[in-house]
């Protein structure tokens, strides 16, 4: 099992070349950064995760300019979006970001993605939340298409484009990694139709049932990574019989003084499981 960590980069914290290198340079595997382009200030949707929503949900560079930056600071380092919003997002434009980075990096992109939580942010994208799994699922297909043809063209409900010519084309093929996020009912259908792996949150329901299921559904191998699993030993051991591949923590958002406590506590738990 490998470990990584899930970081919010914004504006007034640890530069995200700055994060990356210290990742890299500490062992973990993986970095992958949040994405959410606003908030909007109705704040009509409750956040899942409590009532008083963190203000770095608004204060995160671009995804993909951060993921360059990370990229460039590293070598070995796998990068990651956790996750992408492509229920916000134009799947060309979207299709040549991936590409960019994962072939800027060498073939070390990651790509989380999700449907998301905010309506009112889905809105603001002029996505309907309520065909949001449609959407992203024709979305994902319509890059498949990309990455994978010199000359693609797709005809959709809610994609539609003629022969286009785009590149670079991903380093990794076909493409990166794509990672489902999400606990709802229906993720692991989406898993199975379109997905590489799953990408639950610890706190999922049924998260460790639900990988079982998914193990016993699948007719091709299909990782599961984890997200927000605690700096606990039993946690991580918990992940290890599940077969889970990669583990990370959500590190807070700050300077280097806050950031790295967070970081060695995760490294102490890791180091208590593997003894190392």
């Amino acid at each position: 099992m490998d470990f990584g960590v899930g970081y919010f980069p914004t504006h007034d914290g640890l530069r995200p070349g700055e994060i990356a290198r210290r990742a890299e340079e500490r062992g973990h595997s993986a970095l992958f950064f949040a994405e959410h382009t606003h908030i909007p200030a109705s704040r009509e949707s409750p956040w899942p995760g409590g009532a008083q929503l963190p203000q770095k949900y608004w204060h995160t560079y671009d995804l993909f300019v951060a993921l360059t930056a990370a990229a460039e600071a590293t070598s070995r380092l796998r990068i990651g979006s956790g996750v992408c919003l492509v229920t916000e997002r134009d799947p060309i434009t979207t299709a040549k970001e991936v590409a960019s980075v994962d072939h800027l990096s060498g073939g070390r992109f990651e790509f989380g993605v999700g449907l998301g939580w905010n309506r009112e942010e889905m809105r603001n994208h002029g996505t309907d939340p309520r065909r949001r799994v449609p959407i992203m699922t024709e979305r994902l297909r319509a890059m498949r298409e990309i990455w994978t043809h010199d000359e693609a063209s797709f005809h959709g409900e809610y994609v539609d484009f003629d022969r286009i010519w785009s590149y670079p084309k991903p380093a990794q093929r076909p493409h990166p990694p794509i990672l489902i996020g999400g606990g709802g009912p229906t993720v692991l259908d989406r898993v199975l139709d379109h997905g590489d792996g799953w990408f639950p949150q610890w706190h999922d329901e049924n998260v460790f049932d639900r990988i079982a299921e998914l193990r016993a559904r699948a007719d091709r191998y299909l990782q599961v990574q984890m997200l927000s699993v605690p700096a606990d030993p039993k946690a991580l051991e918990r992940c290890e019989r599940a077969g889970v591949e990669r583990v990370s923590v959500w590190l807070p958002s700050g300077p280097w003084s806050v950031v790295e406590p967070a970081l060695e506590k995760w490294e102490a738990a890791i180091g208590e499981l593997t003894g190392r």
